[in-house]
């Protein structure tokens, strides 16, 4: 989105050196005319999905009020220089724990260059999770985020006499295949808003995730995303490593299904957005058809909105940590177990579930996402 806004400023800008009649290299005339303007209200219509509606504008570098103005000021000499500190001395204490847990341990090695320490055993494994969903927290604290309201939808009285009424028309071997799958989830499906996303699924569940391959390089965050477990992708590649990945991905869903002490997979399906709208889901975290466990983020602010669509990382890290206190409501699924059909049909299986996200919290912004993905 950034990088649209700012190829549109520039070819008016050629446009209005090419047109100046006098030849003159200065041009007067405002540099965002009203044609431009306009263009710039139908990109932002076409990516509405990305836009930011906080008081900070478009990319963060709208014109600030001066009450907010005053506010940063006061938050850039006393809370952020706190905060920093703090982050930093919460990620190097995970740090060394991780790097004491996995002294003498030789890692998972995979192929396409996959290793991990997720499949450690004994107390060790008991270390780096428990420590790591408490340190999650923790950051998630000094990053303004004090509460976390949490819901849990369960089936009504009406969809289980439903669903018992369905069960019940199956013939045996559906209810046998049913009996299997009332396990635990292989995956935890959920929208995409902002990086924080990982640290709140980190203090709730601390799944796997994947992860640009460059990841595992980063000093502190790569032991830290091996002990995760993450799968790394090169995503700026077309090779046949995506189909490599894909294949590891699917692999590791079904073993969380299967086994109750390997590491969940934490997938997300869709692209980031500003949080008003679920996009469509790409298939490739139904591909294992195993159940799924939906899960649905929101980040409800007044000042500056924590979704991270169309601004730049350090701008976004310095508004966030110069906000006094942050909000996160998430909302749990019941867990989603997939029929034959989705089962054969893993474009289905994932419309489904985005359907169901959709209806349960966002009714009116999924109307608006079907909207936009039908033009």
């Amino acid at each position: 989105m950034e990088s649209e806004l700012k190829d549109l400023n520039s070819k008016q800008l050629k446009s209005t050196a090419s047109s100046d009649d006098g030849g003159s290299a200065k041009d007067d005339r405002p540099l965002l005319k009203p044609d431009a303007a306009d263009n710039i209200q139908e990109l932002e219509k076409k990516f509405a999905p990305y836009v930011r509606n906080d008081v900070y504008g478009t990319m963060g570098r709208g014109e600030l009020p001066l009450a907010e103005k005053f506010l940063i000021g006061i938050a850039m000499v006393t809370l952020l220089p706190i905060r920093v500190v703090l982050a930093m001395t919460v990620l190097v204490i995970y740090y060394l724990i991780c790097r004491v847990c996995t002294l003498f341990s030789a890692p998972n090695r995979g192929e396409d260059e996959q290793e991990d320490y997720a499949h450690m055993g004994g107390w060790r494994r008991s270390v780096v999770v428990v420590t790591g969903r408490f340190l999650s927290r923790v950051m998630l604290f000094v990053l303004g985020f004090y509460w976390i309201t949490e819901t849990f939808r369960i089936l009504d009285v009406q969809e289980k006499s439903e669903n018992e009424a369905k069960n019940q028309s199956k013939d045996e071997d559906e209810a046998k295949d049913q009996d299997e799958e009332s396990g635990r989830p292989g995956a935890i499906i959920s929208n995409h808003v902002s990086y924080l996303d990982i640290l709140y699924h980190m203090s709730s569940s601390f799944p796997s995730f994947v992860a640009k391959r460059s990841v595992a390089k980063l000093p502190l965050v790569g032991l830290i995303s091996k002990c995760l477990g993450c799968v790394y992708v090169q995503r700026e590649s077309k090779s046949s490593d995506f189909k490599g990945v894909s294949g590891v991905v699917t692999e590791r869903v079904r073993e969380a299904h299967r086994d109750k002490s390997a590491p969940m997979m934490m997938l997300f399906p869709g692209t980031t957005t500003n949080g008003d709208y679920l996009l469509p889901f790409k298939t490739g975290a139904f591909l294992a058809r195993a159940p799924v466990l939906p899960v649905i983020l929101r980040y409800p602010y007044q000042r500056f909105s924590p979704a991270w669509d169309s601004i730049s990382g350090a701008r976004h890290v310095f508004f966030l940590l110069c906000q006094f206190v942050n909000h996160i409501e998430v909302t749990s699924l019941p867990v989603y177990h997939p029929s034959q059909q989705e089962k054969d049909d893993p474009k289905l299986y994932a419309e489904n579930v985005r359907r169901l996200m959709a209806s349960e919290v966002w009714i009116s912004s999924f109307t608006k996402a079907e909207l936009l993905t039908s033009n």
